[in-house]
């Protein structure tokens, strides 16, 4: 079996993150959303991996490289435009041949993996076989119908009136009968070829479709929201381990790692929490929840639930929540509130 990750979106809703990054970079734990993806694919048993790029293909390739760092061998698939999933898989068609293959979303993060669901697949070997989770409002979604004893009976894209609370969240095993489907269908109103389309196509046309139920944690990590909360969750799998320089009048509490080349001088470390490597924290309480990147500097400052990227330095600031610091940001106290905020930035400031 090959896998065919799609890191293709442009982000919108990570705005002003997505002006400079790919969302697929960003640090979940200290470790890109894609990274996590890879492994789980990886952990499979799936070492070929086609991967789908738009715009960010140098800086996505950048960071994965050819994969062998993670196990397995990447083959970048260029996508001028993002004409929907089911494109992905016309463009890949060349990479996959007539392969079973995994098709997962670049920026699901599903930190329990879905061995058991592939093992199903390969056991059944349905023409497709997708992963869908109940969710509260199905009408952003993907939406799958089954009838009495399971069976997949229909699927549909964003319903306005979902009769089926089970979504579709980005993780699809495929045998190559979905290449004719995918070839079968036209572009929805939106101008894109829908996967949901092809999906149906293959049951109108006599194939048999199987789903199971992702009972983990799941999350689309596509707002600021869903990346801090989901960053929380992974750190609270942390294994403590203090590689960096820790002084003697700093107090560590709960789940914490300081990585090799950080120092921790005078604060405060509750856990679950990383410092990233080359990192320095003087003289600040660094709360529950918070993922400090590599070359950072926080001195004065206290901070929790929140992420600071790679190499941003926060001075003299007492109290940041549920933040999402960028890369080589400079975030300063002073008398007066002064402000230089990009499109789409969210600013709070306390009175």
């Amino acid at each position: 079996m090959k896998a065919l990750v799609l890191s293709g979106g442009s982000g919108t809703r990570l705005r002003p993150f997505s002006y400079s990054m790919p969302k697929q970079l960003i640090p979940i734990a200290n470790k890109p959303v894609l990274e996590h993806v890879l492994e789980n694919v990886r952990d499979l048993g799936v070492t070929e991996v086609g991967m789908i790029v738009g715009g960010w293909a140098q800086q996505i390739e950048a960071v994965i490289g050819d994969g062998s760092r993670l196990g397995v061998r990447v083959t970048y698939i260029p996508q001028e435009q993002p004409l929907g999933l089911a494109h992905c898989v016309q463009l890949a068609r060349p990479f996959l041949g007539d392969d079973d293959f995994v098709m997962y979303l670049g920026d699901n993060m599903l930190p329990d993996g879905v061995a058991g669901i592939a093992e199903e697949f390969a056991t059944h070997r349905p023409d497709a076989h997708v992963v869908v989770h109940k969710v509260p409002d199905p009408r952003a979604f993907g939406v799958v119908e089954l009838d009495s004893e399971g069976r997949v009976t229909r699927l549909v894209e964003k319903p306005r009136e979902p009769r089926s609370d089970l979504a579709l969240i980005g993780v699809y095993f495929f045998t190559a009968a979905v290449h004719r489907a995918v070839r079968a269908i036209r572009p929805s109103a939106r101008g894109e070829l829908e996967i949901t389309d092809a999906l149906q196509w293959m049951l109108t046309h006599g194939g048999a479709i199987r789903a199971s139920e992702y009972d983990g944690y799941w999350k689309d990590t596509g707002r600021a929201e869903d990346v801090l909360e989901c960053n929380r969750r992974l750190l609270e799998q942390l294994r403590p381990g203090l590689v960096g320089e820790v002084d003697r009048r700093t107090e560590i509490d709960g789940r914490v790692v300081v990585e090799e080349g950080a120092r921790v001088v005078r604060s405060r470390i509750e856990g679950p929490t990383i410092i990233g490597a080359g990192s320095v924290v003087e003289d600040s309480h660094v709360g529950p929840g918070t993922s400090v990147g590599r070359g950072c500097v926080l001195r004065d400052t206290r901070i929790a639930e929140s992420i600071v990227l790679d190499g941003a330095s926060i001075t003299s600031v007492p109290d940041l929540y549920g933040s999402l610091i960028g890369r080589n940001a400079v975030v300063g106290a002073s008398a007066r509130h002064r402000l230089v905020v990009g499109d789409h930035t969210r600013i709070e400031v306390a009175a």
